[in-house]
């Protein structure tokens, strides 16, 4: 009888046993998708096997594709790159613990050259878009395949962009800091010298970018002002940086850190940097906005909801903010439990599809199968691909591995379609906060620090 007893409890304690998350794992897919974003020629170690050279006659050849389409939008690559490379400073433990450093400085090299094709110090001109948005959008087929004309776009002294012109400007510094430590001087110096350069054509040439139109239409400049002005200062010590970063600091909260919105970034810097109690204000009334009973969208499953547009992008950006906040000393039990969670969510503690359901394409056993992308919705080359491909069932033939998609509606339904493009999008911009909170998780079960969570509809082992 007691053999018995023990055995049932053993069975209830195995069906209700939370699964593991592998964010290592996790980590270096999200690696990889920036990998078949890639544009350009492309290296002998591309780990995309699917993936081929494309738009090699581009004004600026290189950088990365943006979505599941085929523009190149300074914009949101610059942000991207921005969050990416912070990740790899702040965490690069995480990055080690993982494996995937060396995968890390390949992947972020790669906007990196083409920032510094895109500028020409000597004309100042930053070219900011290759490919004209609708004309692109219009195409539905591999990248490789493109034949329709791809425009530039650039900013100069009689064309403002000094928002895009700033956060290009702010990830080179950024990278200056990575490659520094990596002990590539040469490589750094040259990001760093572009940076400089390039802030100081933004700050003399103030004006938001209009070009994009529908696209990535920017609200303002000064938080990129700010960002690229904070990173200076950190890659140069130079206090005529800091104060310029202090003259162009905002004081009102975020509405999410995105590609649009940079003030909880610079004001999370400028706490690090000077320890004082007005930056610090800042961003705890930014993060306890986003925490249960602070105004945002819950739902049911607990994922912090604050769009239809990239729900699950703001959730992952803002639990980077968490965990970056509590490196500085900013409520770290409360944050570091709380941005677990919302990864937690992102992986699997769900209940999409009976539980388990991962929004990274290729962690798990279940996860989007047809992503809003192009290149992965056809099949292996010569194979023709076309609009076809765009509305045809079933899984898409190539796994867009580490992606990250839009996410659920506020009730935590999910379509896992195609041409559903507002929740089976995929972005570089999506990815990015989400894999900086991976790197940041991977860095506290490197000092045995994780902390326990409370997910609302965890994966148990029942729900695999």
């Amino acid at each position: 009888m007691i053999t018995v007893l023990l055995l049932a409890v053993s069975l209830v304690v195995q069906t209700t046993w939370c699964a593991p998350k592998d964010f290592s794992a996790a980590l270096g897919k999200s690696i990889l998708f920036y990998d078949a974003q890639r544009s350009g020629k492309l290296p002998t170690n591309n780990p995309i096997k699917w993936r081929g050279d494309s738009a090699l006659r581009d004004c600026v050849v290189g950088g990365w594709y943006d979505a599941g389409d085929h523009v190149k939008f300074g914009l949101p690559m610059a942000s991207s790159s921005t969050l990416l490379l912070w990740s790899m400073i702040r965490f690069k433990d995480g990055y080690v613990k993982a494996g995937q450093l060396t995968q890390a400085y390949d992947m972020i090299k790669w906007p990196l050259d083409y920032f510094l094709k895109a500028w020409n110090p000597t004309t100042k001109q930053l070219v900011v878009q290759v490919g004209d948005g609708n004309a692109d959008h219009a195409f539905w087929g591999r990248p490789e395949d493109m034949t329709m004309a791809r425009p530039c776009q650039s900013v100069s002294a009689s064309n403002k962009g000094s928002d895009i012109a700033a956060e290009t400007a702010a990830a080179l510094a950024a990278g200056s800091i990575v490659f520094k430590a990596k002990g590539d001087t040469a490589y750094s110096t040259q990001l760093l010298t572009a940076a400089q350069s390039l802030y100081a054509f933004a700050k003399a040439n103030r004006g938001v970018f209009r070009g994009s139109a529908q696209f990535y239409s920017s609200s303002g400049d000064k938080d990129e002002m700010c960002e690229a002005s904070a990173w200076l200062y950190r890659a140069t010590k130079n206090a005529n940086y800091l104060n310029d970063a202090k003259t162009f600091v905002e004081g009102t909260w975020a509405w999410a850190l995105g590609w649009d919105d940079k003030r909880v970034a610079c004001q999370l810097i400028l706490y690090e940097e000077t320890k004082s109690t007005v930056y610090k204000d800042a961003v705890v009334g930014f993060l306890e906005s986003w925490m249960p009973g602070g105004g945002i969208t819950y739902t049911p499953c607990g994922l912090a909801w604050r769009d239809k547009w990239g729900a699950n992008r703001y959730a992952g950006n803002t639990a980077f903010v968490a965990l970056l906040a509590s490196e500085a000393g900013i409520n770290p039990a409360k944050y570091r439990k709380w941005a677990v969670e919302q990864i937690n969510y992102l992986l699997g503690d769900n209940h999409h599809d009976g539980g388990c359901y991962s929004f990274q394409i290729g962690y798990g056993s279940k996860y989007p199968r047809q992503p809003h992308h192009r290149g992965a919705s056809c099949p292996n080359r010569p194979s023709p691909c076309g609009q076809a491909q765009l509305t045809a069932t079933g899984p898409s033939p190539q796994i867009l591995v580490g992606a990250l998609v839009g996410g659920p509606e506020a009730n935590d339904n999910y379509r896992d379609v195609r041409t559903d493009y507002v929740l089976n999008e995929v972005a570089t911009d999506y990815n990015s906060g989400f894999q900086g909170a991976l790197a940041g998780i991977v860095h506290l079960q490197a000092i045995n620090s994780l902390p326990a969570t409370n997910n609302k509809c965890p994966c148990t082992t029942t729900g695999r």
